[in-house]
């Protein structure tokens, strides 16, 4: 297999080339493609050092897949090109997410949404992946008919500029390299991604898009906040789910524990509970405080973790990689 990773040098890029080593998948020759200021630096994979390249070097080699990680303006560019060549493109960014012709995949739930002649392949937004993973199962048993979810990001889903800001600001108080719109440490940042003329934000609105695509209820009513907060171990989602049917506690819990993907947290008489610094470098998106909304009949609240840059990103990638290899 020739493997490309567009975005390399970024966060998501070297967790993606982490997980890859990880799963011990076989790489015949790696292109590493940043920019060009990045030119120089090799990348290390599979005892093998690779020198970093440029996207129109990467699309003149004869490349079987390519994991995409640079932004949505220079996927909507070159994903086609690439497509073209019958690369088969998995991209981490928005750009593809909501075409009706790019499947929008997390494998444990609808990896048979891709069909052969799909080129590009969607992966979701990092909060929208683990939101799914643990609504999905429970989906199945009860028909989800609404969702109210706050989100407490971590600082890393905005990248490697965010977390400098942050650590600036707690050896000196201050930063001059702000990425947000506010000082982040000791703080939490009610802006993820820019607003839009209904008053969410984008981020928001991916929450609400994608979990309709995902789970193929495109009326299921959602609602979402989503919150930047000063962590670096991933995100975290309070979630709570109004289902059609009635439901038994019990039977949640086994549903989740079933699922693959799925670790539930839940012994509150011992504070355990899903946490960020827990999920830290782990794939498994977890879930805990799984309790019934005593307000209203048919609803469950839930916490939900994970971390952000691996199942959020490079791991669900990779893990359609994986499925692909399988069926090729």
């Amino acid at each position: 297999m020739n493997l490309a990773i567009v975005g390399a040098t970024g966060m998501v890029g070297r967790t993606m080339l982490q997980v890859l080593h990880e799963r011990g998948i076989a790489v015949e020759n790696l292109y590493p493609v940043a920019s060009k200021s990045s030119l120089g630096q090799k990348v290390a994979y599979g005892g093998k050092s690779y020198d970093v390249c440029l996207l129109e070097d990467a699309l003149e080699q004869d490349v079987d897949f390519a994991l995409f990680s640079a932004g949505g303006e220079l996927s909507k560019e070159w994903a086609p090109k690439f497509a073209e060549k019958g690369v088969v493109v998995i991209d981490n960014s928005s750009a593809w997410r909501m075409d009706e012709n790019c499947p929008l995949v997390v494998p444990q739930i609808n990896q048979s949404s891709i069909l052969d002649s799909h080129k590009i392949i969607a992966n979701p937004n990092c909060s929208t992946i683990q939101m799914v993973m643990a609504l999905a199962p429970l989906d199945r048993e009860y028909g989800i008919k609404r969702l109210v979810i706050s989100t407490y990001q971590s600082i890393t889903g905005t990248g490697k500029a965010a977390v400098q800001q942050m650590e600036e600001e707690r050896a000196t108080g201050s930063s001059e390299n702000m990425v947000y719109a506010h000082p982040i440490d000791k703080n939490c940042i009610p802006h993820c991604d820019v607003f839009l003329e209904n008053g969410y934000t984008k981020e928001e609105m991916k929450l609400t898009h994608e979990t309709r695509k995902i789970l193929g209820k495109p009326m299921m009513q959602i609602t979402a906040t989503a919150v930047r907060i000063p962590v670096v171990g991933g995100h975290s989602e309070s979630i709570n789910v109004a289902f059609e049917n009635d439901f038994d506690i019990d039977r949640v819990r086994t549903l989740l524990r079933e699922t693959e993907g799925v670790l539930v947290v839940d012994d509150i008489a011992n504070n355990s509970y899903p946490m960020p610094i827990n999920a830290m470098n782990r794939d498994e998106v977890m879930v805990g405080r799984i309790r019934r909304d005593e307000s209203q009949k048919n609803t469950l609240n839930m916490w939900v973790v994970a971390d952000n840059l691996r199942k959020g990103a490079a791991t669900n990638a990779v893990e359609i990689l994986e499925q692909l290899i399988k069926n090729k």
